[in-house]
């Protein structure tokens, strides 16, 4: 994890994502890369070519000084930072970015569904999430220590979720971990009985890792009359740090399962959700 990138909007949950970066970029020795997005109108774009010179120098000018304040933190001391604005206006440009810039993980602070709509909160993440081939940690409330012992990854057990469960391996390898990859079964018409979860989880291994399951792995089979609901309840029950999901970049966040539970998931829970596209 050497780049990690963290858009921000100069708000107080921008700077819960700052505190969570600065805590492992301390952990990992990485670089943090603050990105700014000025996402100016298009009025803004058809003024002359002075009046736009002037313009886009008074909100850089703005944007540092923002800057100057937003990055004197305690927490911050001995991280290298990196600052950028840029006048991104389409959320896909923060993916660009990040693959130019060789970003190992994106971390961003939301408000959910609740509290003020701005830049990078709320449904901005949302876009964020959906655009980005890297993977994104979601800060709802203050994290200084973010160390997770228990990540419960939520996992559809099919074959098409591997890569997901694969790249959540990889970046969970850097710490001591369980992970608990969880199945909701849910009352309809995919209802399961427990052999049949069983046997989904028995080739979902196979294809993983050649029918081995991991030592600090556990297969937890949760009923439940949501899948949101069972994902938070068992989270709750075992006190876990971290929620994992997979996303495809569907319309929302991830049409996850079926139907949009990574964009539940990310507006209402409380614990911090990365999420691993598909």
């Amino acid at each position: 994890m050497k780049k990690i990138l963290v858009p921000v909007d100069f708000s107080e949950h921008a700077g819960y994502a700052l505190e969570v970066a600065a805590n492992l970029a301390k952990i990992f020795n990485s670089e943090i890369v603050v990105l700014h997005m000025m996402g100016l109108s298009e009025a803004y774009l058809t003024k002359s070519e002075s009046e736009e010179a002037a313009e886009a120098h008074f909100y850089m000018k703005l944007a540092k000084k923002r800057y100057e304040t937003f990055l004197d933190k305690p927490f911050l001391k001995g991280v290298k930072v990196t600052e950028m604005v840029q006048n991104y206006k389409i959320f896909s440009e923060i993916n660009q970015l990040a693959k130019e810039q060789n970003i190992d993980l994106i971390i961003m602070g939301s408000h959910g569904t609740s509290g003020v709509s701005e830049i990078f909160v709320g449904s901005n993440t949302e876009k964020v999430v959906r655009t980005s081939g890297i993977p994104v940690l979601v800060i709802k409330e203050p994290t200084p220590l973010f160390n997770p012992k228990l990540v419960v990854f939520a996992c559809d057990l099919r074959v098409e979720s591997i890569k997901a469960y694969h790249n959540a391996r990889a970046l969970f390898a850097k710490w001591d971990l369980k992970l608990h990859l969880v199945y909701v079964n849910l009352p309809n018409e995919e209802f399961m009985s427990t052999g049949e979860m069983k046997k989904k989880a028995e080739f979902f291994f196979k294809v993983a890792h050649d029918g081995e399951v991991p030592s600090n792995t556990k297969i937890v089979y949760v009923s439940d009359y949501s899948i949101e609901g069972g994902i938070f309840n068992y989270a709750n029950d075992v006190n876990a740090d971290l929620i994992a999901i997979p996303t495809h970049g569907r319309s929302g966040i991830a049409h996850f399962f079926k139907g949009s539970i990574g964009e539940d998931v990310v507006n209402h829970a409380n614990l911090p959700v990365i999420t691993f596209r598909v």
